[in-house]
């Protein structure tokens, strides 16, 4: 496994990311995107500094084709961030971790 985040699917989606009552990271991967696989550890890092405050969560897009389509997630790795329901942040490709948690100032 390349990431310790819970994943997150079509089904579930709306239930633990848009429902949920404080801010939501998906990241949106898949199996092949090398890229990808730089990004989840330094998920991992962040979300065990700052698990209390957001949620993490990743969703494989190759199994889950409805939302990604939904947000036009065209390019992975794609990080986005939802509060209140509401997409507030996208992030597009892989980042160092000061760029990621520069991007997520304010929410975290």
């Amino acid at each position: 496994m390349m990431s310790n985040l819970s994943a997150v699917t079509d089904v579930t989606f709306d239930a633990e990311v848009l429902k949920s009552d404080k801010p939501v990271l998906v990241d949106f991967w898949a199996e092949w995107c090398g890229p990808c696989r730089q990004v989840a550890p330094i998920l991992d890092q962040i979300a065990g500094e700052h698990g209390d405050k957001m949620t993490f969560l990743k969703m494989n897009v190759d199994e889950n084709p409805v939302t990604p389509a939904q947000y036009r997630v065209t390019g992975i790795p794609t990080i986005n961030v939802y509060s209140g329901g509401e997409l507030v942040k996208s992030i597009v490709g892989a980042k160092p971790k000061s760029m990621i948690l520069k991007e997520l100032e304010g929410l975290i």
